[in-house]
């Protein structure tokens, strides 16, 4: 590849390329919104009445804990990793309540707070405050209680996706493993799983509850009369005095600055461009057969984008070893083995397949059946376009400016040059110090310079002679072809 031979990019259509490659990461983040034990006190499975719900009591001593824990904003994995430090560091907990205000989210982060609320060992209450919608549903039946506000809704938890700026539905694969989990969670509970079902897929239908072809959202009064909630409250303290506790020491758990950076570093956008500036630093480093600022700032990226999902548990041994591995093999291919070799095309498969893993939140298998492991294909081939978009950028527009003229020298300064002139070594002889296939290093005079072989492999140790130069390479074949 010679970025001399890239065709010219104009300001205008990078901005615009680049602003399609970013809507398509926050499209593909967005896909799996979710639009979609025994504790003691079961609702009733059928018929309720608001005024005939009975208190939730809780045999606890006087001033226990109860953990309040805000599910807010979008279900993300940040908010996956939040929830499940707040469930373990309070095992002995008389209660938690969830207070959940939320239009939706992913679907592996959803499953993920779902697993953790049925594990749990206290009492877990979801007091839907106004609104549990899509991934919300989930995770509020995943509770051993739920509790609704006035004119609080419940439902709507068929999976979706965006395209085009508007929410599509997605694969039947997808809506039938959703319609299975939530089926199991609210049966976990003693809940109707034929309703839960009808919340994820349009087809069910309920005499008297829903028709064919539509979703079912709940309101307060409908989801406490079949059974889908426990009671309607007016707020917090209602919920506290309904759970017959005496005295008791009310704790709000708050993100920590680690869980906001990872809220942060695994939003859609971010991790985007995180990705594709890391993809631009092993670009560079091997087209340029160096390790520079562009290189480190590639690396650094990259190392943001594992941390930040290392914190969500998204990132294991399994995938740091993987990536750590590939990018030694690298590191092996630009200063041991020029040449687009074998360590190369193996440290790039295996950088890409950490990425790819790394964007999963669901097992291998769950994820390729429900087209959760395409999509995190697709995002890290967005990812090395935005790369490609960025390099042609950095080639075209910074060569302009005064910091891209410091950059890279315009001609040869007294005392230095960047490579060889080719009058000066048309004729000598050296030796191939690396096998050349075609790319390498020969040594001339004791000095180390890069070669390219004129038409054959070249054993390392071969002696050589230069025959020209292509860039800053010298081409050479072997002496006794000479």
């Amino acid at each position: 590849m010679r970025w001399a031979h890239i065709p010219r990019l104009s300001f205008r259509g990078f901005l615009l390329a680049f602003a399609l490659l970013c809507g398509a990461q926050v499209a593909l983040g967005q896909k799996g919104d979710s639009d979609d034990a025994d504790s003691g006190y079961r609702p009733a499975p059928s018929e309720n009445t608001v005024e005939d719900v009975q208190p939730l009591p809780i045999d606890a001593p006087a001033g226990s804990e109860v953990v309040v824990v805000a599910i807010d904003r979008t279900v993300e994995l940040g908010l996956a990793a939040f929830v499940r430090r707040s469930i373990e560091d309070n095992p002995d907990a008389a209660a938690i309540i969830l207070e959940v205000n939320t239009l939706g989210g992913r679907v592996d982060a959803a499953i993920q707070i779902r697993d953790a609320i049925l594990d749990a060992g206290p009492r877990t209450v979801a007091f839907v405050h106004p609104r549990a919608i899509s991934a919300g549903a989930l995770i509020s039946l995943a509770c051993d209680n739920v509790l609704m506000s006035e004119g609080a809704t419940i439902g709507a938890a068929t999976p979706v996706q965006a395209s085009g700026g508007q929410a599509e539905a997605v694969g039947e694969k997808m809506v039938s493993y959703m319609r299975a989990e939530m089926r199991a969670t609210a049966e976990a509970n003693g809940r109707r799983g034929d309703i839960a079902e009808a919340m994820v897929d349009r087809e069910v239908v309920i005499d008297g509850v829903v028709e064919a072809g539509k979703l079912l959202t709940l309101d307060t009064d409908q989801a406490v009369k079949l059974g889908m909630a426990d009671g309607k409250f007016e707020d917090l303290d209602a919920v506290l005095e309904a759970l017959t506790l005496e005295s008791p020491s009310l704790i709000t758990t708050e993100l920590n600055w680690g869980e906001e950076i990872a809220r942060w570093l695994t939003e859609p956008t971010v991790s985007g461009l995180l990705l594709s500036v890391g993809m631009l630093g092993l670009m560079i480093a091997f087209y340029t057969r160096s390790v520079g600022a562009f290189t480190i700032a590639g690396f650094v990226a990259l190392a943001l984008f594992f941390g930040g999902h290392a914190v969500v548990h998204l990132v294991g041994w399994e995938e740091a070893l993987l990536f750590l591995t590939g990018v030694i093999l690298v590191i092996v291919e630009i200063f041991f083995v020029p040449g687009f070799g074998v360590p190369g095309v193996l440290g790039l498969i295996c950088v890409i397949t950490a990425l790819v893993l790394s964007l999963i939140g669901m097992p291998i298998n769950v994820s390729f059946e429900t087209g959760l492991l395409a999509e995190a294909m697709t995002r890290v081939l967005l990812s090395l376009m935005g790369a490609f978009v960025l390099a042609l950028v950095a080639m075209r527009l910074l060569s302009r400016t005064e910091f891209g003229k410091a950059l890279v020298l315009e001609t040869a300064e007294a005392g230095w040059t960047s490579a060889p002139a080719a009058n000066d070594f048309l004729g000598r002889v050296g030796e191939a110090i690396t096998d050349l296939r075609p790319g390498g290093k020969v040594s001339i005079d004791g000095e180390r310079y890069d070669a390219t072989s004129e038409r054959e492999f070249v054993a390392r140790g071969t002696r050589v002679k230069v025959i020209g130069k292509d860039g800053h390479e010298l081409i050479v074949r072997p002496e006794e072809d000479s």
